[in-house]
């Protein structure tokens, strides 16, 4: 039992002591601004029994004496924060790897991952594979930050529920030197219609940005690829509108809506999502949203929150650097649901091959294959679905 204890007590170390335990329904509410890190700390302890008990999925590879954790932006030193903007920023330097023949407006490391993830928006969203595709994909981003541009520390998060009254004031966002830039200045535009303009079925009223990002270290940051799906109408046209690949280099617009960071994105929000959908259909669905039913889901609620032209754009999306500490969020989100029923979720999938099975198509299944192009070799999406297995070694605070 004391190999038990040291796993236990070293896993809740990383993430924070234990919560006293709710005595009332008062106090559950009362407790829902910190509710999801509740959740976590809960599931990493099932997570830590998990691993004394069964061992390590891949002990060779991953054990407490190496995993690392990931942990959420407004926790880090301002330094942490400048090296980790330093490494996008790095990487916006670094040369390419997309070829010329299969992504022409590439000119860059950091394109060559707006460049896969529009090469596959149709295959990882509304699927099966959408959180082990993105798993992978933000993993893969963190390793090209690592050892390629130097960074020391590991992909961080962006916890929406701590920031959802007032995101644009968040050290995220508030444009200060170790944020990831701020607001896109004001420029007047439309309300945000979703999913288009032709079925408004969620109206965002415009917010106070919509032009170029002009404070913080991003003020500069060029887009290059896209737009696919834009989400302003006056964003330069792609030379080759339906790939989205052709050099188009534009300003990164944000309109920061705090519209939507209330409406889906409340640390309650989050609570329910992961409490609530114990299949992994309705869960995975859930956090997309259900659009023609009026409802964003965190995921989709979180990329509108950014707004603007790429935020807005499903197909460009990580074409503005904070997708990664979203993406990060809902791997989290993600990887607590796993923990709190490890034998039932750990390895569960729900979902097709298609946008929401439009057409029909089979079942998403362990063996199907994640595919990162240039940036890194494939895996199975089985070997996604383990945070101390596959290629992975990581835990969240």
């Amino acid at each position: 039992m004391k190999s038990t204890s040291f796993a236990v007590a070293a896993l809740v170390a990383s993430v924070g002591a234990a919560p006293s335990p709710l005595k009332s329904i008062e106090e559950r509410d009362i407790s829902f601004a910190i509710g999801v890190d509740l959740l976590a700390v809960k599931g990493v302890f099932n997570l830590g029994l998990d691993v004394a008990f069964n061992g390590y999925p891949n002990p060779s590879k991953c054990t407490m004496a190496n995993v690392a954790v990931r942990k959420e932006w407004g926790t880090l030193t301002s330094q942490e924060r400048k090296d980790y903007i330093a490494a996008v920023q790095c990487m916006a330097k670094k040369t390419n790897k997309s070829p010329n023949t299969l992504v022409p407006g590439a000119r860059n490391r950091y394109d060559d991952f707006v460049a896969t993830h529009i090469n596959q928006t149709i295959g990882i969203h509304g699927t099966g594979n959408f959180l082990a595709w993105h798993r992978y994909f933000t993993w893969t981003y963190e390793q090209a930050l690592r050892n390629e541009c130097g960074y020391k520390g590991y992909q961080p998060y962006w916890n929406w529920g701590k920031y959802a009254s007032d995101p644009i004031n968040s050290p995220i966002f508030d444009g200060s030197d170790d944020s990831m830039g701020g607001n896109g200045e004001y420029k007047p535009h439309n309300d945000s219609c979703i999913p288009s303009v032709d079925q408004c079925n969620i109206r965002l009223p415009a917010g106070r940005g919509g032009g170029c990002v002009k404070t913080g270290p991003f003020k500069d940051w060029s887009v290059n690829l896209g737009p696919v799906v834009p989400g302003f109408p006056d964003v330069p046209t792609n030379p080759n509108p339906w790939s989205g690949l052709e050099y188009n280099p534009r300003c990164l617009r944000r309109d920061i809506s705090v519209e939507a960071a209330k409406g889906w994105t409340k640390d309650s929000d989050t609570v329910k999502l992961i409490t609530e959908n114990d299949d992994p259909y309705w869960f995975i669905t859930n956090m997309q949203g259900d659009f023609p039913n009026g409802y964003l889901g965190v995921h989709t609620g979180g990329h509108f929150t950014i707004g603007g032209d790429p935020g807005g754009d499903l197909f460009t999306s990580p074409g503005d650097p904070a997708f990664f500490l979203h993406h990060a969020n809902i791997d989290r989100v993600w990887w607590i649901w796993q923990n709190l029923n490890i034998k039932k979720r750990q390895y569960a999938l729900g979902g097709t091959l298609t946008v929401n099975n439009t057409p029909p198509s089979r079942n998403t299944s362990l063996t199907d294959i994640i595919d990162m192009g240039v940036n890194a070799g494939p895996i199975t999406i089985k070997d996604s679905m383990h945070t101390l297995g596959g290629p992975f070694c990581y835990i969240y605070t």
